[in-house]
């Protein structure tokens, strides 16, 4: 061989490095578009529903001169004049009536009855004169512009940023000073609805794990043919929509429907069973529809595990029940940890099966945010409850993954 052939040994290093500098960059431009398409559709979406569940523009942006002069209010007595003439001068200045019920909406969900105070005020523009004169002719227009609540709700909100809409996501609020208080014991709401919300899916989830683990047992016995097969059966539903199938079981379980229609003819019952909107129907959509999601995992974790465990179990002494308990469903684990954090998670966030099979005390979280969104037009309480599905979701999966960690670290 010549001896221009042969590299030196820097020569060689600074090629091999170049090459795996081109395979990563390589690599990189492959996923590329698919980061950019998850920032696009997952991460951008998040950071505005973050930033709305704190973003209270509202006030801020329609009654700017207001803010700045009962910024030195006690927000316990009547304000001063200056305060109602420069209500009156931002009101003048508002760009149309859009901006001012949007103003109107944001104060009375703070104080009832503020929609009609601002949107009368608003239509009585204009109203001239000097300071004594624009706060006498708004309270002979309206009495109620002596009472410091509504004034303390537009001081209260001058501030572009809030943390009015998590608390209010806890059943917690801000008082007329600032400070933070549980709300009174008739308007908390969340707490008992989030309390629901996890109720329900804990029994999704385990009635879910109940029923997949049988089958998903019996399944990775059965020869990779019969299997495959039979897996098709299991995917079925993937292949269907959801409002589909909620349909049907509306059709199913309605008083004169196959179910109850069955149970009478065979003698269970003597009369029709309420199934249809209420939980026990919500429930059973659920688990119907999310039961896919609990096998396949254990599926294919109890495909891995060797059945000459629990043989030799049995060969060395112990009980047959004794050796699937002790030997085979430990390694299971895995496998039943991920099934119920997906159905859990995945339970947590529903909306049309409980809008539509539930009543009015099945509703969970997702329906109220929704609520917000298309009816009251309230997006900053729509993402507040958000954030706090979000961060309840963050939350299992750090207990899942601890959990985790701790059982290899076991083993």
């Amino acid at each position: 061989m010549q001896a221009s052939a042969i590299q030196p040994p820097g020569d060689l290093r600074a090629a091999l490095s170049r090459a795996e500098s081109r395979r990563k960059w390589r690599a990189f431009s492959l996923t590329l578009p698919l980061l950019v398409f998850l920032l696009l559709t997952l991460l951008v979406p998040i950071a505005a529903l973050l930033m709305r569940a704190v973003e209270n523009p509202e006030v801020a942006k329609a009654l700017p001169t207001t803010v700045e002069a009962l910024a030195e209010w006690d927000r316990t007595s009547q304000p001063q004049a200056a305060a109602y003439a420069a209500l009156v001068k931002d009101l003048s200045q508002l760009p149309d009536t859009a901006d001012a019920g949007a103003l109107a909406r944001r104060l009375n969900s703070e104080v009832p009855g503020a929609r009609s105070l601002i949107m009368g005020a608003y239509k009585a523009l204009p109203i001239e004169g000097d300071a004594d004169t624009v706060r006498q002719q708004l309270l002979d227009k309206d009495a109620r512009w002596a009472e410091p609540e509504f004034w303390q709700a537009i001081a209260k909100n001058g501030s572009r940023w809030t943390p009015d809409y998590l608390l209010a996501s806890v059943d917690l609020k801000r008082d007329a000073q600032g400070h933070i208080e549980r709300m009174p014991e008739d308007q908390r709401a969340y707490g008992g609805i989030l309390a629901r919300t996890f109720q329900i899916s804990f029994v999704v989830t385990l009635l879910c794990l109940l029923l997949a683990y049988p089958l998903a047992y019996w399944l990775s016995t059965l020869p990779e043919r019969k299997a495959n097969v039979l897996m098709i059966l299991v995917l079925v539903p993937f292949w269907t929509s959801i409002l589909v199938r909620v349909a049907a079981w509306i059709v199913l379980l309605q008083s004169e429907g196959l179910v109850n229609g069955a149970l009478l003819g065979i003698g269970v019952i003597s009369e029709p069973l309420a199934l249809l909107f209420n939980r026990t129907g919500v429930i059973i959509s659920m688990v119907h529809i999310l039961l896919p999601f609990m096998i396949l995992p254990l599926y294919s974790v109890m495909k891995s595990v060797p059945p000459t465990y629990v043989r030799a179990a049995v060969s060395l002494g112990s009980a047959p029940l004794a050796a699937f308990m002790r030997v085979y469903v430990p390694q299971t684990f895995p496998g039943v940890g991920a099934g119920a954090l997906l159905v859990f998670i995945l339970s947590i966030g529903y909306y049309i099966t409980p809008a539509l099979l539930g009543g009015a005390d099945d509703q969970m979280l997702s329906y109220y945010i929704a609520r917000y969104t298309n009816v009251e037009v309230n997006w900053g309480m729509a993402c507040a409850l958000g954030a706090l599905l979000l961060a309840t979701t963050l939350v299992l999966y750090g207990v899942y993954r601890r959990i985790g960690k701790a059982d290899l670290a076991l083993a």
